[in-house]
Protein backbone atom coordinates (compact mmCIF):
# COMPACT_ATOMS: atom_id res chain seq x y z
CA UNK A 1 0.00 0.00 0.00
CA UNK A 2 1.12 3.29 -0.94
CA UNK A 3 0.67 6.69 0.85
CA UNK A 4 0.32 8.96 -2.41
CA UNK A 5 3.72 11.66 -2.51
CA UNK A 6 0.87 13.74 -4.35
CA UNK A 7 0.75 18.00 -3.06
CA UNK A 8 -3.00 17.70 -3.27
CA UNK A 9 -2.43 15.40 0.05
CA UNK A 10 -0.44 16.70 3.57
CA UNK A 11 2.66 14.53 4.18
CA UNK A 12 2.63 11.55 6.74
CA UNK A 13 4.93 9.75 8.96
CA UNK A 14 5.16 6.44 10.59
CA UNK A 15 4.63 8.00 13.79
CA UNK A 16 1.24 9.85 13.03
CA UNK A 17 -1.08 9.85 10.38
CA UNK A 18 -3.57 12.88 9.83
CA UNK A 19 -7.00 11.73 9.47
CA UNK A 20 -8.38 13.23 6.36
CA UNK A 21 -11.18 12.01 4.41
CA UNK A 22 -9.67 12.16 0.96
CA UNK A 23 -6.81 10.46 1.65
CA UNK A 24 -5.74 8.35 -1.09
CA UNK A 25 -4.51 4.50 -0.34
CA UNK A 26 -3.02 2.40 -3.54
CA UNK A 27 -3.13 -1.28 -2.36
CA UNK A 28 -0.79 -3.71 -4.11
CA UNK A 29 -2.53 -7.17 -4.49
CA UNK A 30 -0.60 -9.89 -6.14
CA UNK A 31 1.09 -7.23 -8.72
CA UNK A 32 -2.48 -5.44 -9.03
CA UNK A 33 -3.06 -2.33 -7.80
CA UNK A 34 -5.88 -0.22 -6.89
CA UNK A 35 -6.73 3.60 -6.09
CA UNK A 36 -9.44 3.79 -2.93
CA UNK A 37 -10.18 7.01 -0.76
CA UNK A 38 -10.98 6.92 2.67
CA UNK A 39 -14.32 8.08 2.73
CA UNK A 40 -15.01 5.07 0.51
CA UNK A 41 -12.89 2.91 2.67
CA UNK A 42 -14.74 4.32 6.01
CA UNK A 43 -17.87 2.66 4.94
CA UNK A 44 -17.16 -0.47 6.51
CA UNK A 45 -14.32 0.46 9.48
CA UNK A 46 -14.15 -2.91 10.60
CA UNK A 47 -12.67 -4.46 6.90
CA UNK A 48 -8.59 -4.41 6.52
CA UNK A 49 -8.90 -1.72 3.79
CA UNK A 50 -10.10 0.55 6.43
CA UNK A 51 -7.79 -0.27 9.33
CA UNK A 52 -4.80 0.58 6.95
CA UNK A 53 -5.70 4.58 6.80
CA UNK A 54 -4.56 4.63 10.40
CA UNK A 55 -2.09 1.82 10.64
CA UNK A 56 0.89 3.87 9.83
CA UNK A 57 0.55 4.93 13.66
CA UNK A 58 0.81 2.40 15.09
CA UNK A 59 4.43 1.50 14.11
CA UNK A 60 5.80 -1.57 12.44
CA UNK A 61 3.94 -4.07 14.61
CA UNK A 62 0.57 -2.31 13.69
CA UNK A 63 1.98 -2.29 9.85
CA UNK A 64 2.91 -5.95 9.81
CA UNK A 65 -0.01 -7.29 11.15
CA UNK A 66 -2.19 -6.07 8.30
CA UNK A 67 -0.27 -7.12 5.56
CA UNK A 68 2.40 -9.60 3.98
CA UNK A 69 5.19 -6.65 3.33
CA UNK A 70 6.07 -3.13 3.92
CA UNK A 71 8.46 -1.13 1.48
CA UNK A 72 9.41 2.65 4.01
CA UNK A 73 10.70 4.35 1.03
CA UNK A 74 7.60 3.68 -1.36
CA UNK A 75 5.67 3.84 1.38
CA UNK A 76 3.86 0.70 -0.25
CA UNK A 77 2.13 -2.61 1.66
CA UNK A 78 2.50 -5.68 0.03
CA UNK A 79 -0.44 -8.43 0.25
CA UNK A 80 0.15 -11.87 -1.29
CA UNK A 81 -3.31 -12.55 -2.28
CA UNK A 82 -5.50 -13.66 -5.18
CA UNK A 83 -6.28 -10.33 -7.23
CA UNK A 84 -8.46 -11.55 -9.58
CA UNK A 85 -10.34 -12.14 -6.01
CA UNK A 86 -9.67 -9.22 -4.89
CA UNK A 87 -11.13 -7.14 -7.55
CA UNK A 88 -14.55 -8.74 -6.89
CA UNK A 89 -14.39 -8.01 -2.77
CA UNK A 90 -13.67 -4.24 -3.22
CA UNK A 91 -17.07 -3.89 -5.13
CA UNK A 92 -18.46 -3.80 -1.19
CA UNK A 93 -17.34 -0.08 -0.99
CA UNK A 94 -19.05 1.14 -4.25
CA UNK A 95 -21.47 -0.79 -4.97
CA UNK A 96 -22.68 -2.38 -0.98
CA UNK A 97 -22.67 -6.16 -2.70
CA UNK A 98 -20.34 -8.69 -3.86
CA UNK A 99 -20.66 -11.17 -7.11
CA UNK A 100 -18.29 -13.77 -7.55
CA UNK A 101 -16.59 -14.07 -10.62
CA UNK A 102 -16.96 -17.15 -12.95
CA UNK A 103 -14.07 -19.65 -12.26
CA UNK A 104 -12.78 -19.07 -8.88
CA UNK A 105 -13.51 -21.44 -6.20
CA UNK A 106 -15.99 -20.49 -3.92
CA UNK A 107 -14.50 -21.63 -0.54
CA UNK A 108 -11.43 -19.95 -1.89
CA UNK A 109 -13.60 -16.65 -2.52
CA UNK A 110 -15.15 -17.20 1.45
CA UNK A 111 -11.15 -17.07 2.85
CA UNK A 112 -10.16 -14.46 1.17
CA UNK A 113 -13.80 -12.16 1.89
CA UNK A 114 -12.24 -13.43 5.92
CA UNK A 115 -9.30 -12.27 5.04
CA UNK A 116 -10.12 -8.78 4.06
CA UNK A 117 -12.36 -8.56 7.18
CA UNK A 118 -15.92 -8.08 4.48
CA UNK A 119 -18.73 -9.96 6.10
CA UNK A 120 -20.62 -12.67 4.05
CA UNK A 121 -23.77 -10.70 4.50
CA UNK A 122 -22.60 -8.73 1.34
CA UNK A 123 -22.24 -11.99 -0.89
CA UNK A 124 -25.04 -11.78 -3.11
CA UNK A 125 -27.65 -14.40 -2.99
CA UNK A 126 -26.95 -16.12 -6.41
CA UNK A 127 -23.28 -16.54 -5.15
CA UNK A 128 -24.14 -18.02 -1.87
CA UNK A 129 -26.06 -20.57 -3.58
CA UNK A 130 -22.82 -21.80 -4.92
CA UNK A 131 -20.78 -21.25 -2.08
CA UNK A 132 -23.16 -23.51 0.32
CA UNK A 133 -23.28 -26.40 -2.93
CA UNK A 134 -19.18 -26.32 -2.59
CA UNK A 135 -19.88 -26.60 1.79
CA UNK A 136 -21.95 -29.73 0.89
CA UNK A 137 -19.56 -31.57 -1.35
CA UNK A 138 -16.63 -30.96 1.04
CA UNK A 139 -18.58 -31.95 3.97
CA UNK A 140 -19.91 -35.45 1.91
CA UNK A 141 -16.32 -36.09 0.96
CA UNK A 142 -15.40 -35.56 4.65
CA UNK A 143 -17.80 -37.91 5.51
CA UNK A 144 -17.18 -40.10 2.71
CA UNK A 145 -13.66 -40.51 4.48
CA UNK A 146 -14.53 -40.28 7.79
CA UNK A 147 -16.46 -43.66 6.88
CA UNK A 148 -13.29 -45.33 5.15
CA UNK A 149 -11.09 -44.60 8.26
CA UNK A 150 -13.16 -45.38 10.15
CA UNK A 151 -13.32 -49.22 8.47
CA UNK A 152 -10.19 -49.19 8.47
CA UNK A 153 -9.81 -48.26 12.05
CA UNK A 154 -9.63 -50.66 15.05
CA UNK A 155 -11.15 -49.80 18.81
CA UNK A 156 -9.48 -52.03 21.31
CA UNK A 157 -11.97 -50.67 23.91
CA UNK A 158 -14.70 -52.31 22.07
CA UNK A 159 -15.85 -55.44 22.62
CA UNK A 160 -15.84 -58.74 20.68
CA UNK A 161 -19.46 -58.61 19.93
CA UNK A 162 -19.21 -55.16 18.73
CA UNK A 163 -16.24 -55.99 16.66
CA UNK A 164 -17.69 -58.69 15.11
CA UNK A 165 -20.99 -56.58 14.71
CA UNK A 166 -18.94 -53.82 12.85
CA UNK A 167 -17.52 -56.74 10.44
CA UNK A 168 -20.43 -57.66 9.55
CA UNK A 169 -22.05 -54.89 8.60
CA UNK A 170 -19.01 -53.89 6.99
CA UNK A 171 -19.17 -57.49 5.10
CA UNK A 172 -22.56 -57.21 3.83
CA UNK A 173 -23.04 -53.43 2.99
CA UNK A 174 -19.69 -52.54 1.78
CA UNK A 175 -18.71 -54.47 -1.21
CA UNK A 176 -15.46 -52.15 -1.82
CA UNK A 177 -14.28 -52.91 1.77
CA UNK A 178 -12.56 -56.78 0.72
CA UNK A 179 -12.39 -59.10 -2.11
CA UNK A 180 -15.12 -61.39 -0.11
CA UNK A 181 -17.06 -58.78 0.84
CA UNK A 182 -17.53 -58.30 -3.32
CA UNK A 183 -17.81 -62.09 -3.95
CA UNK A 184 -21.24 -61.56 -1.62
CA UNK A 185 -22.63 -58.18 -3.22
CA UNK A 186 -22.39 -60.67 -6.81
CA UNK A 187 -24.12 -63.34 -5.17
CA UNK A 188 -26.87 -61.24 -3.67
CA UNK A 189 -27.13 -59.62 -7.33
CA UNK A 190 -26.95 -63.55 -8.81
CA UNK A 191 -29.78 -64.60 -6.14
CA UNK A 192 -31.95 -61.59 -7.24
CA UNK A 193 -31.62 -62.57 -10.91
CA UNK A 194 -32.39 -65.87 -10.23
CA UNK A 195 -35.15 -65.08 -7.92
CA UNK A 196 -36.75 -62.91 -10.71
CA UNK A 197 -36.71 -65.52 -13.17
CA UNK A 198 -37.85 -68.16 -11.90
CA UNK A 199 -40.74 -66.13 -10.83
CA UNK A 200 -41.64 -65.31 -14.40
CA UNK A 201 -41.02 -69.13 -15.78
CA UNK A 202 -43.12 -70.18 -13.25
CA UNK A 203 -46.09 -68.84 -15.00
CA UNK A 204 -45.17 -70.71 -18.51
CA UNK A 205 -48.01 -73.17 -18.89
CA UNK A 206 -46.14 -75.23 -20.58
CA UNK A 207 -44.08 -75.77 -16.94
CA UNK A 208 -46.62 -76.29 -14.54
CA UNK A 209 -47.94 -79.09 -12.81
CA UNK A 210 -51.88 -79.97 -11.94
CA UNK A 211 -52.29 -80.91 -8.24
CA UNK A 212 -54.64 -83.28 -6.94
CA UNK A 213 -57.66 -80.86 -7.50
CA UNK A 214 -57.06 -80.28 -11.25
CA UNK A 215 -55.35 -76.89 -9.91
CA UNK A 216 -52.23 -75.65 -11.99
CA UNK A 217 -49.49 -74.59 -9.70
CA UNK A 218 -45.68 -74.15 -10.21
CA UNK A 219 -43.08 -76.81 -10.60
CA UNK A 220 -41.75 -78.26 -7.77
CA UNK A 221 -38.26 -77.66 -8.82
CA UNK A 222 -39.17 -74.53 -9.30
CA UNK A 223 -40.64 -73.78 -5.97
CA UNK A 224 -37.23 -75.49 -4.79
CA UNK A 225 -35.07 -72.64 -6.28
CA UNK A 226 -37.43 -70.05 -4.82
CA UNK A 227 -37.42 -71.37 -1.55
CA UNK A 228 -33.55 -71.66 -1.74
CA UNK A 229 -33.73 -67.42 -2.80
CA UNK A 230 -36.10 -66.98 0.11
CA UNK A 231 -33.90 -68.26 2.77
CA UNK A 232 -31.05 -66.47 1.10
CA UNK A 233 -32.58 -62.90 1.20
CA UNK A 234 -34.01 -64.05 5.03
CA UNK A 235 -30.09 -64.72 5.98
CA UNK A 236 -28.66 -61.15 4.92
CA UNK A 237 -31.59 -59.23 6.10
CA UNK A 238 -31.56 -60.53 9.29
CA UNK A 239 -27.53 -60.69 9.60
CA UNK A 240 -27.55 -57.00 8.71
CA UNK A 241 -30.40 -56.12 10.57
CA UNK A 242 -28.41 -57.61 13.81
CA UNK A 243 -25.14 -56.01 12.89
CA UNK A 244 -26.86 -52.19 11.99
CA UNK A 245 -25.27 -49.71 14.38
CA UNK A 246 -29.22 -48.22 13.90
CA UNK A 247 -31.64 -50.40 13.50
CA UNK A 248 -34.94 -48.17 13.41
CA UNK A 249 -33.33 -45.88 10.85
CA UNK A 250 -32.49 -49.05 9.06
CA UNK A 251 -36.11 -50.53 9.86
CA UNK A 252 -37.28 -47.80 7.87
CA UNK A 253 -35.27 -46.91 5.41
CA UNK A 254 -36.82 -47.87 1.87
CA UNK A 255 -34.64 -50.13 0.19
CA UNK A 256 -34.86 -52.33 3.69
CA UNK A 257 -38.85 -51.75 3.68
CA UNK A 258 -38.71 -53.29 -0.39
CA UNK A 259 -36.53 -56.12 1.29
CA UNK A 260 -39.32 -57.11 3.32
CA UNK A 261 -42.11 -56.76 1.03
CA UNK A 262 -39.73 -59.07 -0.87
CA UNK A 263 -39.43 -61.65 1.66
CA UNK A 264 -42.82 -61.46 3.58
CA UNK A 265 -44.92 -62.95 0.78
CA UNK A 266 -43.58 -66.70 1.14
CA UNK A 267 -43.56 -67.01 4.60
CA UNK A 268 -47.36 -65.48 4.30
CA UNK A 269 -48.63 -68.01 1.56
CA UNK A 270 -46.88 -70.60 3.16
CA UNK A 271 -48.61 -69.74 6.40
CA UNK A 272 -52.01 -69.33 4.52
CA UNK A 273 -51.33 -72.57 2.53
CA UNK A 274 -50.54 -75.07 6.15
CA UNK A 275 -53.06 -72.99 8.26
CA UNK A 276 -55.87 -71.17 6.33
CA UNK A 277 -57.15 -74.14 4.78
CA UNK A 278 -58.57 -74.74 8.62
CA UNK A 279 -59.96 -70.78 8.97
CA UNK A 280 -61.39 -70.19 5.41
CA UNK A 281 -62.51 -71.92 2.55
CA UNK A 282 -59.74 -73.36 0.05
CA UNK A 283 -60.48 -71.09 -2.91
CA UNK A 284 -60.15 -68.45 -0.85
CA UNK A 285 -57.28 -69.35 0.45
CA UNK A 286 -55.54 -69.69 -2.82
CA UNK A 287 -56.57 -66.49 -4.25
CA UNK A 288 -55.36 -65.13 -0.99
CA UNK A 289 -51.93 -66.72 -2.12
CA UNK A 290 -51.97 -66.22 -5.63
CA UNK A 291 -52.27 -62.42 -4.30
CA UNK A 292 -49.41 -62.48 -2.53
CA UNK A 293 -47.36 -64.17 -4.94
CA UNK A 294 -47.81 -61.27 -6.80
CA UNK A 295 -45.82 -59.37 -4.27
CA UNK A 296 -42.78 -61.09 -5.48
CA UNK A 297 -41.95 -58.22 -8.11
CA UNK A 298 -40.93 -56.02 -5.46
CA UNK A 299 -37.67 -57.78 -4.82
CA UNK A 300 -36.15 -56.33 -8.63
CA UNK A 301 -36.03 -53.28 -6.71
CA UNK A 302 -33.24 -55.37 -4.67
CA UNK A 303 -31.21 -54.38 -7.64
CA UNK A 304 -31.08 -51.00 -6.80
CA UNK A 305 -29.24 -51.93 -3.50
CA UNK A 306 -26.23 -53.43 -6.29
CA UNK A 307 -26.96 -50.39 -8.98
CA UNK A 308 -25.26 -47.09 -8.86
CA UNK A 309 -27.20 -46.12 -12.00
CA UNK A 310 -30.95 -47.08 -10.17
CA UNK A 311 -29.77 -45.05 -7.11
CA UNK A 312 -28.74 -41.93 -9.63
CA UNK A 313 -31.98 -42.18 -11.55
CA UNK A 314 -34.13 -42.33 -8.43
CA UNK A 315 -32.43 -39.51 -7.47
CA UNK A 316 -32.74 -37.72 -10.14
CA UNK A 317 -36.43 -38.18 -10.14
CA UNK A 318 -36.76 -36.93 -6.87
CA UNK A 319 -34.99 -33.75 -7.99
CA UNK A 320 -37.62 -33.45 -10.45
CA UNK A 321 -40.62 -33.67 -9.13
CA UNK A 322 -41.46 -30.15 -10.04
CA UNK A 323 -40.31 -30.96 -14.09
CA UNK A 324 -42.79 -34.41 -13.70
CA UNK A 325 -45.74 -32.48 -11.95
CA UNK A 326 -45.91 -29.79 -14.88
CA UNK A 327 -45.72 -32.77 -17.30
CA UNK A 328 -48.73 -34.38 -14.98
CA UNK A 329 -50.32 -31.47 -15.40
CA UNK A 330 -50.26 -30.72 -18.88
CA UNK A 331 -51.27 -33.93 -20.41
CA UNK A 332 -54.37 -33.54 -17.43
CA UNK A 333 -55.34 -30.51 -19.19
CA UNK A 334 -55.29 -31.63 -22.51
CA UNK A 335 -56.59 -35.16 -22.01
CA UNK A 336 -59.61 -32.89 -20.22
CA UNK A 337 -59.88 -31.06 -23.35
CA UNK A 338 -59.40 -33.21 -25.91
CA UNK A 339 -61.54 -35.45 -25.09
CA UNK A 340 -64.50 -33.53 -24.18
CA UNK A 341 -63.83 -32.04 -28.16
CA UNK A 342 -63.58 -35.61 -29.21
CA UNK A 343 -66.49 -36.51 -27.48
CA UNK A 344 -68.67 -33.55 -29.34
CA UNK A 345 -67.65 -33.48 -32.85
CA UNK A 346 -67.93 -37.17 -32.74
CA UNK A 347 -72.28 -37.57 -31.74
CA UNK A 348 -72.89 -36.51 -35.42
CA UNK A 349 -71.64 -39.89 -36.30
CA UNK A 350 -74.36 -42.90 -35.96
CA UNK A 351 -71.36 -45.58 -35.23
CA UNK A 352 -69.61 -43.40 -32.65
CA UNK A 353 -67.44 -45.19 -30.18
CA UNK A 354 -67.50 -42.21 -28.08
CA UNK A 355 -69.94 -42.96 -25.69
CA UNK A 356 -69.14 -40.11 -22.96
CA UNK A 357 -66.64 -38.14 -21.69
CA UNK A 358 -65.03 -40.26 -18.94
CA UNK A 359 -65.28 -42.95 -22.18
CA UNK A 360 -63.39 -40.69 -24.12
CA UNK A 361 -60.54 -40.08 -20.70
CA UNK A 362 -58.73 -43.20 -22.21
CA UNK A 363 -58.84 -42.25 -25.80
CA UNK A 364 -56.87 -39.11 -24.91
CA UNK A 365 -54.43 -40.74 -23.14
CA UNK A 366 -53.48 -43.37 -25.64
CA UNK A 367 -53.50 -40.57 -28.06
CA UNK A 368 -51.74 -38.16 -26.53
CA UNK A 369 -48.98 -40.90 -25.37
CA UNK A 370 -49.12 -41.88 -28.90
CA UNK A 371 -49.58 -45.13 -28.01
CA UNK A 372 -52.29 -45.33 -29.99
CA UNK A 373 -54.35 -48.80 -29.01
CA UNK A 374 -56.74 -48.29 -32.11
CA UNK A 375 -59.89 -49.37 -30.04
CA UNK A 376 -61.17 -46.15 -29.76
CA UNK A 377 -60.84 -43.85 -32.80
CA UNK A 378 -62.45 -40.92 -34.39
CA UNK A 379 -64.89 -41.40 -37.79
CA UNK A 380 -65.95 -37.82 -38.63
CA UNK A 381 -63.05 -35.16 -39.81
CA UNK A 382 -63.41 -32.96 -37.31
CA UNK A 383 -63.02 -35.63 -35.04
CA UNK A 384 -59.60 -36.94 -36.98
CA UNK A 385 -58.47 -33.43 -37.14
CA UNK A 386 -58.86 -32.82 -33.17
CA UNK A 387 -56.77 -36.49 -32.93
CA UNK A 388 -54.31 -35.17 -34.97
CA UNK A 389 -53.75 -31.63 -32.78
CA UNK A 390 -54.10 -34.07 -29.66
CA UNK A 391 -51.23 -36.00 -30.60
CA UNK A 392 -49.13 -33.28 -31.75
CA UNK A 393 -49.79 -31.36 -28.49
CA UNK A 394 -48.73 -34.52 -26.39
CA UNK A 395 -45.56 -34.76 -27.96
CA UNK A 396 -44.94 -31.52 -26.99
CA UNK A 397 -45.89 -31.72 -23.67
CA UNK A 398 -43.97 -35.21 -23.05
CA UNK A 399 -40.81 -33.41 -24.35
CA UNK A 400 -40.68 -29.92 -22.52
CA UNK A 401 -39.61 -31.48 -19.37
CA UNK A 402 -37.55 -34.53 -20.28
CA UNK A 403 -34.20 -31.76 -20.91
CA UNK A 404 -34.57 -30.84 -16.80
CA UNK A 405 -35.24 -34.34 -15.96
CA UNK A 406 -31.82 -35.53 -18.00
CA UNK A 407 -29.85 -32.58 -16.73
CA UNK A 408 -30.49 -33.62 -12.98
CA UNK A 409 -29.62 -37.27 -13.60
CA UNK A 410 -26.19 -36.66 -15.99
CA UNK A 411 -25.29 -33.73 -12.85
CA UNK A 412 -25.84 -36.09 -9.75
CA UNK A 413 -23.93 -38.89 -11.58
CA UNK A 414 -21.09 -37.06 -12.30
CA UNK A 415 -21.22 -35.40 -8.63
CA UNK A 416 -20.64 -38.36 -7.23
CA UNK A 417 -18.22 -39.69 -9.52
CA UNK A 418 -16.03 -36.66 -8.73
CA UNK A 419 -16.73 -36.55 -4.96
CA UNK A 420 -16.00 -40.57 -4.80
CA UNK A 421 -12.28 -39.62 -6.56
CA UNK A 422 -11.95 -36.70 -4.38
CA UNK A 423 -12.58 -38.60 -1.33
CA UNK A 424 -9.99 -41.87 -2.86
CA UNK A 425 -7.60 -38.37 -3.52
CA UNK A 426 -7.48 -37.20 -0.20
CA UNK A 427 -7.24 -40.72 1.50
CA UNK A 428 -3.86 -41.44 -0.75
CA UNK A 429 -2.31 -38.03 0.10
CA UNK A 430 -2.88 -38.73 3.57
CA UNK A 431 -1.11 -42.07 3.51
CA UNK A 432 1.47 -40.70 1.37
CA UNK A 433 2.54 -38.21 4.18
CA UNK A 434 2.26 -40.58 6.65
CA UNK A 435 4.67 -42.40 5.68
CA UNK A 436 6.98 -39.25 5.88
CA UNK A 437 8.99 -39.77 2.38
CA UNK A 438 8.88 -43.54 2.41
CA UNK A 439 8.65 -44.81 -1.32
CA UNK A 440 5.56 -47.34 -0.38
CA UNK A 441 3.21 -47.37 2.88
CA UNK A 442 1.47 -50.29 4.57
CA UNK A 443 -2.06 -51.12 5.06
CA UNK A 444 -0.81 -50.98 9.03
CA UNK A 445 0.28 -47.54 8.82
CA UNK A 446 -2.97 -46.24 7.46
CA UNK A 447 -4.73 -48.33 10.20
CA UNK A 448 -2.59 -46.19 12.71
CA UNK A 449 -3.86 -43.06 11.01
CA UNK A 450 -7.25 -44.71 11.61
CA UNK A 451 -6.69 -45.36 15.16
CA UNK A 452 -5.44 -41.85 15.73
CA UNK A 453 -8.45 -40.27 14.57
CA UNK A 454 -10.76 -42.35 16.54
CA UNK A 455 -8.52 -42.45 19.52
CA UNK A 456 -8.73 -38.07 19.34
CA UNK A 457 -10.70 -35.35 17.78
CA UNK A 458 -11.19 -35.66 14.04
CA UNK A 459 -9.34 -32.37 13.37
CA UNK A 460 -6.13 -34.77 13.68
CA UNK A 461 -2.86 -32.92 13.05
CA UNK A 462 -2.39 -36.27 10.52
CA UNK A 463 -5.25 -34.93 8.48
CA UNK A 464 -3.72 -31.50 7.95
CA UNK A 465 -1.70 -32.44 5.05
CA UNK A 466 -3.57 -32.35 2.45
CA UNK A 467 -2.53 -29.60 -0.30
CA UNK A 468 -4.97 -30.52 -2.89
CA UNK A 469 -7.32 -28.90 -5.15
CA UNK A 470 -10.29 -30.50 -2.91
CA UNK A 471 -8.68 -29.84 0.17
CA UNK A 472 -11.11 -31.10 2.51
CA UNK A 473 -11.57 -27.89 4.71
CA UNK A 474 -13.68 -29.50 8.00
CA UNK A 475 -10.42 -31.78 8.02
CA UNK A 476 -8.50 -29.24 9.47
CA UNK A 477 -8.58 -26.65 12.19
CA UNK A 478 -5.74 -24.56 9.95
CA UNK A 479 -6.78 -22.25 7.36
CA UNK A 480 -4.33 -22.63 4.34
CA UNK A 481 -4.80 -19.30 2.53
CA UNK A 482 -1.98 -19.78 -0.04
CA UNK A 483 -2.34 -23.42 -0.57
CA UNK A 484 -6.33 -22.95 -2.02
CA UNK A 485 -4.88 -19.70 -3.26
CA UNK A 486 -2.29 -21.31 -5.57
CA UNK A 487 -4.43 -24.40 -6.46
CA UNK A 488 -7.57 -22.26 -7.12
CA UNK A 489 -5.40 -20.29 -9.77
Amino acid sequence: IKMAGDSRFPDVDIDGLEKNEETEIVVNVGGVRQVFYGDNLNQYPETRLAELINCLSGGYDSIFSLCDDYDPGKREFYFDRDPDAFKCIIDVYYFGEIHMKKGICPICFKNEMEFWKVDLKFLDDCCKTHLSEKKEELEEIARRVQLILDDLGVDASESRWKRCQKYIWKFLEKPESSYPARVIAVLSFLFILISSVVMCVGTIPDLQVVDAEGNRMEHPTLDSIETACIGWFTMEYVLRLISSPNKLHFALSFMNIVDVLAILPFYVSLTLTHLGAKLMELSNVQQAVQALRIMRIARIFKLARHSSGLQTLTYALKRSFKELGLLLMYLAVGIFVFSALGYTMEQSHPETLFKSIPQSFWWAIITMTTVGYGDIYPKTTLGKLNAAISFLCGVIAIALPIHPIINNFVRYYNKQRVLETAAKHELELMELNSTEGKATSSKSELEDLARECKEGPFYSSQLKVSHSDTFIHLLSEEKHYRTRLQSCK
